[in-house]
């Protein structure tokens, strides 16, 4: 079902236009996103059927990381900090 946005909406989402338009109910305390009808589906297609498989997804996070320089050495004092790896 399709509603209308109301003068109030319109105008929330003219303020900021290069961000999502986040919406409180009131009831439930819960926030809602609301994004043009184009990025809901691109965002529903990567994570229900994207084009790629999970092993070409794990490979382009993996070069992500690396151009973020999560392979840097001087970041490997952080493993030792890792609560899970103490005797």
């Amino acid at each position: 079902m399709i509603r209308t946005l109301s003068l109030d909406l319109q105008q929330a989402l003219d303020t900021d236009i290069d961000k999502p338009l986040q919406l409180l109910d009131p009831r439930t305390k819960e926030i809602f996103v609301l994004l043009p009808a184009k990025q809901y589906e691109w965002i529903q297609g990567l994570l229900e059927d994207g084009p790629l498989t999970r092993t070409e997804q794990q490979k382009l996070l993996r070069e992500a990381g690396k151009r973020a320089g999560w392979d840097d050495p001087e970041l490997d004092v952080y493993d030792d900090l890792d609560p899970r790896k103490q005797p």
